[in-house]
Order: structure tokens, then sequence, then C-alpha cells
């Protein structure tokens, strides 16, 4: 059985320079788990962007692949992982795999394997309405960091500056 490995990796919330975390944190699991279940890896897509962007461009290539059944399955470490578009494109996105006799499993989500008939839409419903809900927090906590910048005069707008890197959006002296 030939499958896709899907990683999505965001922005490392801990890191100050707005470096992603590394996707091999995703892909070396989900390669021993194909190993594991007797499946071959027939490719592995990476994006390195929010979830919630439609246009993922490896997301894009890992639908058009699937959809002309170019493998099998996809697993993913996470729901999340996969969209966090919310319950409707989520579902569009499952509705189309099932529909080619694609199969999405989860590593570390055992409810999440459509090849189980026991899988209720609801679940995967309420899981994707979950996903979309962590992005909308992830939303809000940058949007009251900025607003705490602003309010103590430390916020210019824009992308936050890279560490080492010279402000010149005040002129060449920094004035």
């Amino acid at each position: 059985m030939k499958i896709a490995l899907y990683a999505r990796v965001s922005l490392d919330e801990n890191a100050d320079d707005k470096r992603y975390q590394e996707p091999d944190n995703q892909l070396q699991p989900l390669r021993e788990f194909a190993k594991a279940i007797g499946a071959e890896v027939a490719t592995e897509y990476v994006d390195r962007a929010s979830g919630a962007n439609p246009a993922r461009p490896q997301f894009r290539q890992m639908m058009n692949d699937a959809l002309s059944r170019q493998f099998s399955g996809i697993i993913v470490w996470k729901l999340d992982r996969f969209s966090r578009e919310g319950i409707i494109p989520t579902m569009a996105y499952i509705k189309q795999l099932k529909e080619r006799g694609i199969f999405l499993r989860s590593l570390t989500e055992s409810w999440l394997d459509t090849q189980n008939e026991g899988i209720t839409d609801v679940v995967l419903a309420i899981m994707s309405w979950a996903a979309a809900e962590e992005r909308k927090k992830i939303s809000e906590r940058t949007k009251a960091g900025i607003a705490r910048r602003r309010a103590i005069g430390q916020w210019r707008g824009g992308r936050p500056r890279k560490r080492g890197v010279p402000d010149t959006s005040l002129g060449e002296k920094g004035a």
C-alpha cells in the first residue's frame, strides 16, 4: 500500500526570530508508523504555513496527487496539521478523498482513520471546529500582544524585526 505523509509546521512561538518548527518532529514518527503498518511512503509533503491558509502549496499538490490516485492514503500527525480551515472546508477535503478511495489517518488521534466505518462525520466535524478555534486563539494572542506593545509605545507596525538586524525605520541615525 502506497501512502503519503503530510506535515505542516507553524512558527515556533518560543523563538524570537520567527523561525518555523522542525518538520522532522512530525515526519520521523510518521515514517516509523508507516513502516510498522507495512505501508510504502510514496511521497512526503511539508508546508510551513498557517493551517487556515487554503493556498498552502504542498497541501494543494498533495490533494491533486491524491485525487489522481498516486497513493491510497495520507497519514498526518494530527487533524489540525491537515487543516485549520474550519468544519466545512475540512469535511469537503475528507469527502473528496473518500470519494476517490483515499483514506486519511492520524498518528496521534486514534479516532481519525477514515478506513474505519466507525468514524463519524460528527467526530470529524467537532475536531475540525476545534482546530479552527485553536487558530482563532493564536490570532487573538497575537493581536493582544500587538495591542499591549502599541499601548506602551513599542509598536510601529509591520512585522517585528529579527534579532541582530538594525531597525532602519527611523532613518540612518536611528534617531
